[in-house]
């Protein structure tokens, strides 16, 4: 039997990966583990896990609440990384990502820089600017195609 592959898109097994973080037996060495931890916990409904690495300085109100009326249709189809880099210090990351989820509407897709701070070698979530690709630009997803014959529709 094999294992399952973390969804993350590590290509390695999820109880090598993601599974620790989650069940919090180590912290996100990196922002970029991070954010692949984030984005594991979106598609498992780990709204928990959200909100402890989302910095408390900017996390929303009731966020695990929105999360799971947001989230009751939402299938999470794929996370690629195409940036990751240290900010102003040793303290601060960027990375840089594309998304693709379907809910009840349609495919759709988020495209983000995402900022992270460490604290007391926590990594967390402070916010992110999302970021439209160009019609004839290759799409993010990974997929080698011009955006517009790709994710666009």
């Amino acid at each position: 039997m094999h294992p399952t592959l973390c969804t993350c898109g590590s290509r390695l097994p999820f109880s090598d990966c993601c599974q620790p973080l989650l069940r919090g037996e180590c912290e996100a060495s990196s922002a970029e583990r991070l954010m692949r931890s984030r984005y594991t916990a979106y598609s498992l409904g780990d709204f928990a896990y959200v909100l402890r690495t989302w910095h408390a300085s900017t996390c929303p109100p009731n966020l695990v609440d929105a999360l799971n009326q947001e989230n009751v249709k939402t299938q999470w189809l794929g996370l690629n990384i195409l940036d990751s880099q240290a900010g102003k210090s040793t303290e601060e990351a960027y990375v840089t990502f594309f998304a693709r989820y379907r809910d009840e509407q349609s495919p759709s897709w988020i495209y983000e820089t995402s900022r992270f701070v460490r604290e007391n070698n926590r990594w967390y979530y402070i916010d992110g600017i999302h970021r439209i690709p160009g019609r004839n630009e290759t799409c993010p997803c990974g997929s080698q195609k011009k955006f517009k014959k790709c994710c666009a529709h």
